[in-house]
């Protein structure tokens, strides 16, 4: 029994080592990364051309994830509601609940998914195929050319694709309401208007940006510093999702304990 336990507090201790030297080496990264954004702006078209590859091509799985959680969301509550509660407050909780927290969560999620893992893996195969090192070589900073454009254009696109996320949704929720509970237009936007603030369209794009700052900055991260060849690519995948979908998620509970006061 005592050999099971100490086996245990070795194994313990040293994942909790290993946790804290990867915090270590993602702050220093974090830090060099941060030095070589003003640079990125020199190059801008790599920015635009990023932003068009993370951003515009999300579009059509954006809209589909906001259409299934804004119809979701209004069937749930006409059918809670039922005729205790009044339709007009299905567009009001609709409104809310897809501004401030659902739209900007799962648009990050779907995001994390897609943009995080495929710009894991690129960087990971560069690294492993010693692309990276070519660029040292050529004497051109990967930090300049290949990563802050990748963190500029995702937290600039990500608040972008959430307006439009929220939109989508709200457009889901009527459609939803009006078609299996004959909500009007005038009652469900009625209610979409009623406690409408515009701080919390805000709150939903600061979390949005910062969702955006935690996909591609755990991305770049993983995609950076993988080695062991195509199994080390398939890890850091793997840990860059892990990674990016908690960090939203006590992210965002954070922002709206310290915002939404």
């Amino acid at each position: 029994m005592k050999k099971l336990l100490d086996t245990a507090a070795i194994s313990f201790g040293h994942y909790v080592r290993k946790f804290f030297e990867v915090i270590r080496n993602y702050s220093l990264f974090m830090w060099e990364l941060c030095k070589n954004i003003p640079g990125a702006f020199r190059n801008f078209h790599t920015t635009v051309e990023q932003m068009y590859l993370m951003g515009v091509t999300s579009i059509p799985v954006v809209c589909a994830a906001s259409i299934a959680t804004g119809a979701i969301m209004a069937w749930q509550l006409a059918y809670q509601f039922g005729d205790m509660i009044p339709l007009v407050f299905v567009g009001m909780a609709v409104g809310k609940s897809v501004m401030v927290e659902l739209c900007p969560i799962l648009t990050a999620m779907v995001l994390a998914g897609r943009v995080g893992a495929s710009m894991c893996s690129e960087l990971g195969t560069m690294a492993v195929t010693e692309q990276l090192d070519a660029y040292k070589v050529l004497g051109l900073n990967p930090y300049k050319f290949l990563l802050a454009p990748r963190l500029i254009a995702t937290v600039v696109m990500l608040p972008i694709l959430t307006v439009i996320s929220i939109f989508v949704g709200i457009l889901g929720g009527y459609v939803t309401a009006h078609l299996y509970k004959e909500v009007t237009f005038h009652v469900f936007f009625y209610g979409v208007r009623m406690f409408y603030q515009d701080w919390d369209f805000f709150v939903g794009l600061i979390k949005a940006a910062l969702y955006g700052y935690f996909i591609a900055s755990y991305a770049c991260f993983f995609g950076y510093t993988t080695h062991s060849g195509a199994e080390g690519v398939g890890k850091n995948t793997k840990a860059t999702v892990v990674a990016g979908m908690t960090s939203i998620l006590i992210g965002g509970f954070v922002l709206s304990k310290l915002l939404l006061v």
